[in-house]
């Protein structure tokens, strides 16, 4: 499902900067939800175009069933999410870490969409391979239980270096900008109000 926010009171859609927004939590009430619409908020009081996918209101089957092996059918709302990827010239990626890693269904997203031929090309005998996404940018808003100085130095991190290396960077995106959000479980209201502001700047620097 695509959900466009646009900038102003009747924008023509091309004005300012394409961004799409990504909510990668299954839930349909969360902090992340709120971080991704105070960026939104921001970037569109500059211009921008904004478009959301919410991953927990797409159908989609989030398993790659056989790899790259066999050839599995994109649902519609996946050929539709990589009709907004070409589309965007930004993309922002909201989600919690769960055990240190992406949630299930933002990595079965990145499964089944990023694929051969989307995301990347192997070349002719050859180790090498072509960045298909490239010339696009990246921003990551990420919610973690965990102080992120334990996160970074105890347990090394496995979440960002996955997403901005192994994932974006592979597929020729540049992550510009990672914020954490941390530690949710104890922060109390007034801190989750300054995560919003601090989210709504980060959409004014889009």
């Amino acid at each position: 499902m695509v959900e466009e926010v646009k900038s102003g009171a009747t924008p023509l859609e091309g004005d300012g900067k394409r961004i799409l927004l990504i909510l990668g939590t299954p839930k349909s009430d969360s902090l992340c939800h709120a971080l991704g619409e105070a960026y939104s908020n921001g970037a569109r009081g500059q211009g921008h175009v904004v478009r959301q996918l919410k991953l927990g209101e797409m159908q989609f089957d989030p398993i790659l069933r056989d790899g790259y092996s066999q050839g599995q059918t994109l649902e519609p709302d996946l050929l539709e999410a990589q009709r907004q990827i070409h589309w965007a010239e930004h993309l922002v990626f909201v989600y919690p870490v769960w055990w240190g890693g992406l949630p299930a269904l933002l990595k079965g997203f990145f499964d089944r969409v990023f694929l051969p031929g989307f995301a990347f090309k192997y070349r002719n005998r050859s180790q090498l391979w072509d960045k298909l996404l490239i010339g696009r940018t990246a921003d990551l808003l990420v919610t973690l239980d965990t102080p992120p100085w334990y996160f970074r130095w105890i347990y090394g991190a496995p979440a960002h270096r996955q997403m901005t290396r192994t994932i974006l960077g592979f597929s020729g995106i540049k992550t510009r900008r990672l914020a954490e959000f941390a530690p949710v479980r104890p922060s109390s209201e007034e801190q989750r109000q300054s995560w919003l502001k601090r989210a709504e700047q980060l959409g004014v620097r889009a």
